[in-house]
């Protein structure tokens, strides 16, 4: 079950939780869940060290 890069929480079927490429490298999926994106709380890729929103 994948979790949220910012905050660690599992994100279970059905939530509202996107799942991208990381927008630097491409090469992480990168999991937020409906909080962290509606807060705005910042997250890094683990390969590259991209920050994001």
């Amino acid at each position: 079950m994948p979790s949220c890069i910012s905050c660690g929480k599992k994100i279970t079927p059905g939530e509202r939780a996107v799942k991208f490429q990381c927008p630097s490298c491409g090469t992480v999926t990168i999991w937020r869940c409906e909080r962290c994106r509606l807060f705005g709380r910042e997250y890094s890729c683990p390969a590259c060290g991209f920050k994001g929103p």
